[in-house]
C-alpha cells in the first residue's frame, strides 16, 4: 500500500512550532558545518592558486617554508647561469632571489600586533608572479627604504595606508603601494627591495630562488640537476607544488568543523528523537487509525521516515543558504608554516552545499528512525484508546 504522504504533509503545517523546531535546529548544525569546512576551503584555495606553472623553487634541503629557509649568494651566482634557465631578449637568466622576513606589526581594530610577512625581491620577482599586479600607488625602488603591502593586509593594519611609515626593526618604511595577489598566498605577503631588505635586517642570505623554464623537459632537467648536485644542498620543485603543499594550516580547521559538526549533530539527532518521540505521542490516535485503514507498519515507518528527511533537507538548504552569505567574506588566521598572518576568504563550492545537505538528511533519518520504529509497533487497539 501507498505511504500516507498527505497525512505527513497536513502534520508538518498542522504542528507548525514542532516543525519549525526541527528545521532550526537542523539549519543550526548544517551552518556552523559548512562554514567551518569554507575556511579550510579558504586556505586551500590561496594556496592552490599561488604559482606559475613554468616556475621551479628553489629553497635549502630540510626548510618547511621559504622563511626558513637560508641560501648564500654564491650559490644564487652559479644557479643562475645554469642553461636550462630561460634568458630574456637580453641573455639575462629569468631568476630572483628572495629574503623572507617577519616583523610584527600593529593591528588597526583590537590594538594587537601579528606577524606579518616581508618578501625582499630582486627585478625579476614581479615578472615571475604575474599574479600579483598593483591596485594603488606604485612599486617600490630598489635602494629605497619603501615597501608595498597587500591591500587585503592594509585593511587589518595600522599604519598601512598609501603614505604610512611602517616600524620594523631600526628601521622606518613608506608604504608607496598596494598590491593585490588575485586570490593567492600573496595577498598576505609585503614587497620591497631584497638588498635593502637584507641590509635592514642583517641577512647574509637569501631565503629561496625562483627561476623560468623555457619548458617541461628543462624543468625536469634543472630539478635532477639543483638535487643531485651534492655542493648545493637544495631542494627545487615546481612553485605550484611547493604552495599546494603548504595548507597545513587547513588541516587543523577541518579537524575543528568535523568535531563541532558531530558533537553538534549528536545534539540534533537527541533533539529530533525527542521531538519525534513528542509527535508521536501527540499522534498515538491518528497513528492507529492509520493502522485500521490497512496501512501496514512499514508503510507507517517510511512515512515518518520521509518526514523527518524532508524536514532535516529544509533545515540543511537553510544552514546551507545562512553560511552562503559569508561567500566571499575575508579573514585571517595564523599560519603553521610561516607563523605569520594569512589572508583568505571563506570559501563554499557546490561540493561543501551537497555535504551539508546529506549531512542534514543523514541526522534527520537518524533522529527519525527510533521513533517510526516505536510509531509502527503500537497495538493498534490501544493506540486507538489513547487520549
Amino acid at each position: 500500500m501507498a505511504l500516507p504522504l498527505k497525512y505527513s504533509y497536513r502534520n508538518a503545517l498542522v504542528r507548525w512550532r514542532s516543525t519549525l523546531a526541527t528545521v532550526l535546529g537542523i539549519g543550526l548544525v548544517v551552518f556552523v558545518f559548512v562554514l567551518l569546512q569554507s575556511l579550510a576551503k579558504g586556505i586551500e584555495k590561496s594556496s592552490g592558486n599561488t604559482g606559475d606553472g613554468r616556475n621551479v623553487l628553489i629553497v635549502r634541503k630540510g626548510s618547511t617554508s621559504e622563511s626558513a629557509s637560508l641560501i648564500s649568494r654564491e650559490n644564487y651566482n652559479e644557479l643562475r647561469y645554469f642553461e636550462e634557465i630561460a634568458r630574456t631578449e637580453r641573455g639575462e637568466p629569468v631568476i630572483a632571489a628572495d629574503v623572507l622576513v617577519l616583523v610584527n606589526l600593529p593591528r588597526r581594530a583590537d590594538g594587537g600586533e601579528a606577524n606579518v610577512l616581508v618578501r625582499g625581491t630582486t627585478a625579476q620577482g614581479r615578472e615571475l608572479r604575474p599574479q600579483v599586479g598593483l591596485v594603488a600607488g606604485r612599486w617600490f625602488q630598489p635602494g629605497l627604504r619603501e615597501i608595498v603591502v597587500s591591500a587585503k593586509l592594509a585593511r587589518r593594519f595600522a599604519n598601512f595606508d598609501l603614505g604610512g611609515q611602517v616600524r620594523a626593526g631600526n628601521a622606518t618604511f613608506t608604504v608607496v603601494g598596494w598590491l593585490d595577489g588575485a586570490g593567492s598566498a600573496f595577498d598576505s605577503e609585503c614587497w620591497m627591495d631584497a638588498d635593502e631588505c637584507r641590509a635592514v635586517f642583517e641577512r647574509d642570505m637569501y631565503s629561496s630562488f625562483l627561476a623560468r623554464v623555457p619548458d617541461a623537459a628543462a624543468q625536469s632537467n634543472l630539478i635532477a640537476r639543483i638535487e643531485g648536485d651534492r655542493r648545493f644542498k637544495l631542494k627545487a620543485e615546481r612553485e605550484v607544488e611547493y604552495y599546494r603543499k603548504q595548507t597545513m594550516t587547513a588541516a587543523p580547521i577541518k579537524w575543528l568543523g568535523g568535531f563541532l559538526a558531530v558533537t553538534m549533530s549528536i545534539g540534533a539527532v537527541f533533539a529530533a528523537m525527542n521531538t519525534m518521540y513528542a509527535a508521536v505521542g501527540a499522534r498515538t490516535r491518528e497513528i492507529g487509525t492509520l493502522r485500521v485503514l490497512g496501512f501496514r507498519r512499514r508503510a507507517v515507518v517510511g512515512a515518518l521516515l520521509l518526514e523527518g528527511a524532508f524536514l532535516a533537507f529544509v533545515g540543511g538548504a537553510l544552514g546551507c543558504a545562512l553560511a552562503y552569505y559569508w561567500n566571499g567574506y575575508t579573514t585571517a588566521t595564523m599560519g603553521f608554516e610561516t607563523f605569520s598572518e594569512i589572508v583568505f576568504q571563506f570559501t563554499i563550492t557546490p561540493g561543501l552545499v551537497a555535504q551539508g545537505l546529506v549531512f542534514a538528511i543523514a541526522v534527520g533519518l537518524l533522529g527519525t528512525l527510533l521513533p517510526a520504529l516505536r510509531a509502527s509497533r503500537l497495538p493498534v487497539i490501544a493506540a486507538l484508546k489513547a487520549v
